[in-house]
């Protein structure tokens, strides 16, 4: 595995006076992560065969927390330190509803692990840093600019997400590190936010580390949550105007088999109108478990249509980890 030049500016970068923890110490809990894909999973076409950015060490034993796309599917994954020792590793669990994934390291790197926070104190305002693997010179001070419901075009929902700015230049599985030098979210993906008089910046959207919690021994010991996986279409959705409209149609999904095409507009399901993302996604999963049969009302070329869709379980599509 071979580390990068890049720096984020240092104008940017957390300076250890502004701090009451070590941190020097809390940054070298970050490694640097990078995996390789096979061309044939389900996940290449998408998220491509080459993957970087970043993980955190949360355990004693070395136990490493990242994001779940950097790892999904991989044949093989390398782990760095901040020291220049490297690691392969293996994928232990990934829970596809928070995105969150654990991965073992098969040697030693001698980072600490990072306390796990509670990211409900995160509020707007608050000083943070988003640590990339690399120590200082990979990591911003950031603040939060936002705690609100978000909705990812892969049929996928987190409430109250954490977004800071300034964003961070490699922001996949980033560590967001809090005022007491304890862990309150993981790094996921770069927004674009608009300031008014056409400005905008770009910002970052953490996973809440309190999600990881409910789940994170089932994720280490079952290789995923003990409960029925949520009902899964297939489909990349956007919202245009206050309607849901498809912009995707994954080729082994349910929605494929069903004939739904990239254009058509969702407008409800079991006869609930349908308005933006957030709403999409809840009434699926409130039909039921995987399999369960989802009734949609499209548009499509200046019709209604009625279509009953039989779902699928998201995690049977993806190749499973490969043993070590």
């Amino acid at each position: 595995m071979s580390s990068s030049d890049w720096k984020t500016p240092v104008n940017l970068r957390p300076k250890a006076e502004d701090y009451e923890f070590n941190l020097d110490l809390a940054l070298s809990s970050v490694l640097q992560i990078s995996s390789i894909v096979p061309e044939t999973a389900f996940s290449a076409a998408t998220l491509g065969t080459e993957r970087a950015g970043n993980a955190v060490v949360i355990g004693d034993d070395g136990l490493v927390l990242t994001i779940g796309y950097l790892v999904n599917e991989a044949d093989s994954i390398w782990l760095r330190a901040n020291d220049g020792r490297v690691a392969q590793g293996h994928v232990l669990g990934i829970d596809q509803t928070t995105g969150f994934a654990l991965v073992q390291p098969l040697g030693q790197l001698g980072a600490p692990g990072l306390r796990l926070g509670d990211s409900d104190e995160a509020q707007i305002g608050d000083d943070m840093i988003l640590a990339g693997g690399g120590g200082v010179r990979r990591s911003v001070a950031a603040r939060v600019v936002a705690r609100q419901q978000f909705a990812g075009y892969w049929e996928y929902l987190v409430d109250q997400a954490i977004f800071t700015a300034p964003s961070h230049p490699n922001w996949g599985g980033a560590a967001l590190i809090g005022p007491k030098g304890d862990l309150l979210g993981v790094g996921s993906l770069q927004l674009e936010q608009s300031r008014g008089q056409g400005k905008s910046e770009n910002i970052n959207m953490s996973v809440p580390i309190n999600l990881l919690k409910p789940v994170m021994r089932d994720l280490v010991k079952l290789g995923g949550p003990d409960r029925p996986p949520r009902p899964w279409l297939g489909v990349y959705a956007t919202e245009v105007e206050r309607k849901v409209v498809l912009m995707g149609i994954v080729d082994r999904g349910p929605a494929r088999k069903a004939d739904l095409h990239t254009g058509d507009v969702v407008l409800a399901i079991a006869g609930s109108p349908v308005v933006d993302l957030a709403s999409f996604y809840k009434k699926l999963w409130a039909l039921g478990d995987a399999g369960v049969e989802a009734p949609l009302t499209i548009y499509r070329d200046g019709k209604r249509r009625e279509v009953t869709i039989p779902t699928a379980d998201r995690n049977r599509v993806a190749n499973a980890p490969r043993l070590h």
